[in-house]
């Protein structure tokens, strides 16, 4: 039963749909299409003229240094993430301080989709373009979605966290499934319409970024009325304040050891989430052969059952509480992982078994853990931390995505590259037992929830 106010529930509705823009473009672009369709162009300066059904293994050079092109995309994701790791704990300071916070929402919003409706540029072997503009992409999402967070906070009492995060996450996952078989429409029909596959792809991706521009700013217009409890008038004076509060920070957070911990926890965990995702469809294209029709369809399933799961693991976590049930999701996650690897080539059904398993915790975790991690920080600060928080979330696997394309570029085989994210789930996890909930809420003076179990 929701505790939050009318004026709440009406802000939370339009809070919703930032996630419905934000997850469609990650989910189109990010999960499925830019992964292929990248190493391809990264193939084609590499190995000119070799099929693209071959590994190539002639090296590209940044700086100086080789890179294989089978590691580009897993290469530019870690690059933007690290950047974002930075940029996220300054930009969270300033947010703080700002006094409209959904002005940044749109602003962080608007500079991301047009970096991925960019990404309908990218021809030929202009891989660079694609990096540099899947980097800024990355970076806009991760900060936009700090705001976005913290947003919540202001907007939703602590007792009503759970429903609606886990909302939010489903209307994302809907906005992923909307956009999804859009997609595989055009690219069913490609042929009928004039586009080659390559130019069906461009157009998805000039597509996907209007999509989230256009959702983001309809969430952001209506949620112009939160205000931060300190707001600061001048830019100036806010990136003072930002720069003092980023030294200060490190110290803070010493504070609250179950909070730190929980951190360092849910950043092992979540690296390997988000590789999975981020590393799905570059695994079920490269080395199991599937199609980006396959791959599309794939997703939109993956969506599907996300959407139940993660409406059954608020109701999973009312019964056994938040930390349990994210510890159910990473046994499960340690399985879907390991099964992937063992995986025959072009065996599709097998493949929509796995991704079941997928949807069925991903959105629970997910949403759980940002649900959980708002009790664990103080009062007020709360873009701070949830900076510190999205640095470890959709902005910040960059070990993980970092180990994968190290891996491919020693062995030239994506499945030990796919194994190795199994120490994210179990180090996660080990870690993750060890926090005490009630004690980390008690120490950073928030009361402890009615509904905690």
């Amino acid at each position: 039963m929701s505790v939050s106010t009318p004026q709440q529930r009406q802000l939370q509705r339009r809070w919703y749909w930032n996630d419905l823009g934000v997850t469609g473009y990650l989910t189109v672009t990010i999960t499925v299409l830019l992964g292929p369709y990248l190493t391809t162009v990264a193939n084609a300066a590499a190995c000119p003229g070799q099929p693209t059904d071959q590994t190539c293994r002639t090296n590209l050079h940044v700086l100086g240094v080789p890179i294989a092109p089978g590691s580009v995309v897993p290469y530019t994701l870690t690059a933007g993430t690290i950047v974002a790791a930075v940029l996220l704990i300054l930009g969270g300071a300033i947010a703080d301080r700002a006094r409209r916070p959904a002005r940044l929402l749109a602003f962080f919003a608007s500079v991301g989709s047009l970096a991925a409706m960019g990404l309908s540029l990218v021809t030929g072997t202009r891989w660079g373009l694609g990096v540099v503009l899947a980097m800024i992409s990355t970076v806009c999402i991760a900060l936009s979605t700090s705001v976005y967070n913290a947003i919540m906070v202001r907007i939703t009492p602590a007792e009503d966290r759970d429903r609606v995060s886990s909302i939010g996450w489903s209307f994302g996952y809907i906005g992923g499934a909307l956009l999804l078989i859009v997609a595989l429409v055009l690219l069913g029909v490609h042929d009928a319409v004039g586009l080659s596959t390559t130019g069906a792809v461009r157009v998805i991706f000039l597509l996907s970024g209007l999509w989230w521009a256009a959702f983001a700013w309809y969430s952001a217009t209506g949620l112009g009325s939160v205000r931060n409890q300190s707001p600061t008038d001048s830019l100036a004076a806010a990136l003072r304040a930002g720069l003092s509060q980023l030294r200060a920070t490190f110290g803070e957070i010493r504070r609250y050891p179950q909070t730190f911990r929980f951190l360092v926890a849910f950043l092992l965990y979540n690296d390997g989430i988000q590789t999975v995702i981020s590393s799905a469809s570059l695994y079920g294209n490269r080395q199991l052969g599937f199609s980006d029709n396959q791959l599309v369809l794939t997703i939109l399933w993956v969506q599907i059952v996300a959407f139940a799961g993660a409406l059954g693991f608020a109701r999973l976590a009312a019964r056994f509480g938040s930390q349990r049930s994210i510890l159910y999701s990473l046994a499960a996650w340690t399985v879907v992982v390991t099964v992937a690897f063992f995986l025959p080539r072009g065996a599709f059904l097998l493949w929509l078994l796995l991704a079941t398993g997928i949807g069925m915790v991903l959105g629970g975790s997910q949403s759980l853990s940002r649900s959980l991690f708002s009790h664990l920080i103080p009062s007020g600060e709360e873009t701070k931390y949830f900076s510190f928080y999205q640095a470890m979330e959709r902005g910040t696997s960059w070990f993980g995505t970092l180990l994968f394309g190290l891996i491919f570029q020693w062995v030239h085989d994506y499945r030990w590259s796919i194994l190795t994210l199994v120490v994210f789930f179990a180090a996660g996890a080990a870690i993750l037992r060890t926090v005490d909930i009630r004690a980390g809420i008690a120490a950073v003076g928030n009361q402890v929830p009615a509904t905690l179990r």
